[in-house]
């Protein structure tokens, strides 16, 4: 039996600056509010959860430093969603040598969220 969910064994936690602002960020892409605690907020995308904690004094890099990577059936429609809100894109859609078709925008606080659908229908990470 494994010590821990699947699901929740590794869970990324995003420092931001202000939770309900990210919150809103998140949401707009699709993501769910599991719980807010005000400062700390629970988000899922399906089964899997994304943290974000509050930091006030947080300085954003002027790049991503890191991303998280959501997968998604339908990459294109989540594209032209970030198309309409002005979202600042890291790096534009297309195909990938390494299999995947996805895009990197950057959050509130310069993390950066990569979201992509595998080229391949039947392949799995």
């Amino acid at each position: 039996m494994p010590y821990a969910d699947p699901t929740q064994q590794l869970v990324v936690e995003v420092f931001v600056r202000d939770a309900a602002r990210s919150r809103d960020f998140y949401e707009r892409l699709g993501f769910v509010v599991r719980e807010d605690r005000g400062e700390f907020v629970i988000l899922a995308w399906d089964d899997c959860a994304l943290f974000l904690d509050e930091r006030p004094d947080l300085t954003p890099p002027s790049a991503p430093v890191a991303n998280v990577r959501v997968m998604t059936p339908d990459v294109d429609a989540i594209w032209a969603r970030v198309q309409e809100s002005g979202v600042p894109i890291v790096a534009p859609i297309a195909d990938r040598p390494y299999g995947l078709r996805d895009f990197t925008i950057a959050d509130p606080d310069g993390f950066g969220v990569l979201f992509g659908a595998w080229l391949a229908p039947d392949h799995q990470d």
